[in-house]
């Protein structure tokens, strides 16, 4: 096969922009070459300055890295310098195995420290841990003529569009015979690629994993250690070469790096001295003399990364990996259970160094003292034999994984099975913004993406959960070149592909779609109000920001000087001034997670029902801490103790309200908001300092304030030059927030009413579009009123709320608050005058000796008594007909 020609203009300096060919090869192969249109080649690495001790280089301790799959290894500048190298060069980093990398500084943070960051990609390729030794020296590299790549996992042939895209990911990276690759194709999931030959020819070097497993998945170019060319390096215009399909391995969930994990730096560490320290070097454990740990156990919430760190540690020591799973284990056939038990754990010790993870543990090992089958006694039993009876200590270490601690057997939670028990939490903003960037880091974004806004936008969002909303925001913006897939064909323009960009409108909208995990049952979705939309109330606010916002967002600053923030804020104030608005705003302005509970939602009829659904709520909120509980009307959840005359449901709950609020177990990261317009009506021991803390109370607004809330009210409306919200504010005293929100939406209606009703009488409908100009011109003189219609002036036809609008709006909502003070009156009324009745009866004797039952009854009215109610008005007059009016 001819290969493509290079165009010979091209120089030094610059790389040009390229158009990429691809074809089959009649051998099975694909093949893709990248024509450059503008000048650049690798040859400005090899006018760099010659160092005498270029092949001794100096060592570095490895750790973590940036920029996953790009071959960047980052040093000190005074490194670089010391190298021979400047910013940009290819160096080979040497570990159990040899690669290169290019170089770049490093952060600030870690430069004098004698380290290098290399990703996982690259410690792979140079079989080299975290914590562990690499040389450094500077590379002999060349530009790379023809790469030829060999799928490792099974998937569907490599086509000609695959092809493309490697070739343009592959620019710039360096590369050497032997290095794996990991690339995510479009439309289908990660590929592992081995480079089995350059041109120029380039040294391989096996690995120390398929050293010790004695496999050998490709053959490799033979090896030459005293080469010219160390490595080589893609431009546009090398021809990547691959065969249409994979070695046979079979494709798996790949494998987990420490870069795959965010958000859980700290119990990520802790995790690491407990399993990766014995797996790497028992030895000191033995100079020590000391037992290294057996098990560590981890528990949280769904979603949270247990598995994923097992999995991560396992491939970062090379150590084997066995993965039980609870319910899978058991077997309707007597020992089979336990049988399949002790297989796993004799192959794991056998293939040690190994990880053992035990996932759901809790249906594997629940208490026995709650269990009635004899299978989980039994499988209970031989657990804890095994993981007592291991011989290879510290080279088998044991994993569990449950997010029910409390379920498992106690036996198992002792020193000598799980050791440690580390617990992962919900991510932070932090957390969260580190996992968005791993989730996205091979998506195509566009350049309006904005992490810290979605992250601020995810409270309570475990990493699954941004996985999932990651995923949705690619299936939305897939949607849009639906159009343009051939379903026949199963073909996809190449140029549609490439431009093809998540935007930050598909993560709004895949947030809609997605709910976070750990609330999903009691989750309500933030609204965007801000302080802004909230006209006065700039007491509430001070108060509310001082108590609730700050010891969310800066809650070290509140450790360091040793202040207790408020453990509750009670919200106390007439209807309609404006309480769930300031919890709205209030949990917009956190950036926390928001639990939102009415107070009567929670009452049940079932003994222990309700004291327990606070106590989830409570559970949820600190699972999702920072996290905001919102009790909306909780004079109804809890009145006063002792008025009840049924039952003792609200007692319990308020008992255990009052528990959660300041018991034993901390709260870090809860703030508990609640709201009333009848605190009288709330139990004493809940208003004390301790439980609720700050009590906000709002009062109607003052003149100044309901200014400010017509102007909220009225931003963006069409409002007349005769309108002055200074007015408006003088003619509605004693209103509140929400009656003012009422007269402006009812003035919007009267103006609406005004502006379409003349239409609907001179036209019959209401014209959507106006009439383009030139039909005007054409149209006759002696239509009629509808053109005259069309053509009135702009000031008439121009929509507006005028003040006779609010005018009315507010004349007709004092007429009907005059109208329910008159019944309110009345009502009044009448129930004095029927306990004046009732008492006159009670005088002279009619209810003298009834019994309390019977005295709770209204008497039955005969003679004077029916006439005197009658007289008050307390009974209809007789009817025309005759009959008797039925007795009171």
């Amino acid at each position: 096969m001819e290969e493509p020609q290079h165009h010979s203009g091209s120089g030094p300096g610059n790389v040009g922009t390229g158009r990429i060919t691809s074809r089959l090869d009649p051998e099975g192969e694909i093949s893709a070459a990248s024509t450059s249109t503008g000048p650049g080649t690798a040859e400005q690495h090899e006018g760099a300055k010659t160092v005498a001790s270029q092949d001794e280089g100096l060592q570095f301790v490895v750790v973590e890295g940036m920029q996953v799959g790009r071959g960047v290894a980052r040093l000190d500048p005074r490194d670089i310098e010391a190298l021979g190298c400047q910013p940009g060069d290819i160096v080979m980093i040497t570990g159990a195995r040899t690669t290169a990398a290019r170089l770049l500084p490093g952060v600030p943070q870690q430069r004098g420290q004698r380290i290098i960051q290399m990703d996982s990609q690259v410690r792979q390729n140079s079989d080299a841990g975290l914590g562990e030794r690499v040389t450094v020296r500077k590379a002999r590299v060349q530009r790379a003529e023809k790469i030829t790549l060999l799928p490792l996992t099974r998937g569907a042939p490599i086509q000609e569009s695959d092809l493309q895209y490697i070739a343009r990911y592959l620019v710039g990276l360096p590369v050497v015979t032997g290095d794996l690759l990991r690339l995510n194709l479009p439309g289908t999931a990660s590929r592992e690629f081995l480079i089995i030959s350059t041109v120029p020819a380039t040294p391989s070097y096996p690995s120390r994993r398929s050293q010790l497993e004695g496999t050998a998945t490709a053959p490799l170019a033979e090896q030459n250690e005293r080469a010219e060319v160390e490595a080589v390096i893609v431009q546009p215009g090398t021809v990547v070469r691959a065969q249409a399909r994979g070695a046979g391995r079979p494709g798996g969930l790949g494998r987990v790096s420490y870069e795959d994990i965010g958000g859980l730096g700290k119990e990520l560490q802790r995790i690491r001295e407990m399993i990766e320290l014995p797996l790497k070097y028992p030895a000191v454990f033995d100079r020590l003399g000391v037992e290294p740990p057996k098990g560590v156990l981890l528990y949280g919430p769904p979603g949270t990364g247990k598995t994923l760190i097992a999995r991560a540690v396992a491939s970062e020591t090379n150590a084997a990996f066995f993965v039980i799973n609870g319910p899978e284990v058991i077997n309707k056939f007597y020992g089979e259970s336990e049988s399949r038990l002790r297989e796993v754990f004799q192959e794991a010790q056998r293939r040690a160094p190994s990880i053992i993870f035990i996932d759901e543990l809790d249906a594997l090992a629940p208490r026995r003292s709650e269990m009635g089958g004899e299978v989980e006694r039994r499988i209970v039993g031989q657990l804890l034999a095994l993981m007592d009876g291991m011989a290879s200590r510290g080279q088998v270490v044991v994993i569990g994984a449950t997010n029910q601690p409390n379920a498992l057997d106690p036996a198992l939670r002792r020193p000598g099975r799980f050791d440690r028990e580390i617990a992962l939490r919900v991510p932070d903003l932090h957390g969260r913004m580190e996992i968005l960037r791993i989730h996205t880091r091979d998506a195509a974004l566009a350049d309006d993406v904005d992490f810290a806004r979605l992250a601020q936008l995810t409270p309570g969002f475990v990493g699954a959960d941004l996985e999932a909303l990651c995923r949705e925001a690619a299936m939305i913006a897939l949607r849009r070149v639906l159009p343009y897939i051939d379903y026949q064909s199963g073909y996809i323009p190449f140029e549609t592909l490439v431009n093809l960009n998540i935007t930050m409108a598909d993560f709004q909208a895949a947030l809609r779609e997605i709910e976070p995990s750990t609330t999903r049952e009691v989750y309500v979705e933030v609204s965007e109000t801000t302080w802004d939309d909230i006209g006065g109330q700039t007491q509430a606010k001070q108060l509310l920001t001082e108590g609730v916002e700050w010891p969310l967002r800066y809650p070290e600053i509140y450790s360091k000087a040793k202040v207790e923030p408020p453990r509750g804020v009670l919200l106390a104030g007439p209807p309609g001034s404006g309480k769930t608005l300031l919890a709205r705003a209030l949990a917009n302005q956190c950036n926390a997670s928001f639990i939102s509970i009415k107070g009567p939602e929670l009452l049940s009829k079932w003994v222990g029902e309700s004291e327990k659904g606070v106590r989830e709520i409570f559970k949820r909120a600190k699972q999702a801490a920072p996290c905001i509980i919102f009790f909306d009307e909780i004079d109804a959840l809890a009145p006063r103790r002792g008025a009840e005359l049924d039952n003792h449901v609200g007692d319990r709950v308020i008992a255990q309200l009052l528990t959660e609020l300041d018991g034993i177990e901390g709260r870090t990261g809860v703030i508990v908001l609640a709201a009333t317009n009848r605190p009288e009506l709330i139990d004493p021991a809940l208003l004390r300092p301790g439980r609720f803390d700050l009590i906000v109370e709002l009062t109607y607004p003052d003149e100044a304030d309901r200014q400010a809330i017509f102007s909220v009210h009225t931003r963006g409306k069409p409002l007349a030059s005769d309108v002055s919200l200074e007015e408006l504010a003088q003619l509605t005293p004693g209103r509140s927030g929400a009656d003012i929100e009422a007269i402006c939406r009812r003035a919007s209606m009267l103006a609406l009413h005004d502006w379409i009703e003349p239409r609907l009488q001179q036209v019959g409908r209401v014209q959507i579009s106006e009439e383009p100009q030139e039909s005007k011109s054409k149209a006759p003189n002696t239509v009629g009123p509808t053109t005259q219609t069309a053509q009135a002036s702009g000031e008439e036809s121009r929509f507006s709320i005028r003040r006779e609008h609010f005018l009315r709006a507010i004349t007709e909502q004092e007429e009907r608050y005059q109208s329910q003070a008159r019944l309110e009156a009345e009502r009044t009324r009448r129930d004095e005058a029927r306990q004046r009745l009732l008492d006159l009866a009670a005088s002279y004797g009619g209810l003298g000796n009834a019994s309390p039952q019977t005295a709770l009854q209204p008497p039955v009215l005969r003679g004077w008594r029916l006439w005197l109610a009658r007289l008050l008005g307390l009974l209809p007059r007789r009817s025309q007909t005759g009959s008797p009016p039925p007795a009171a």
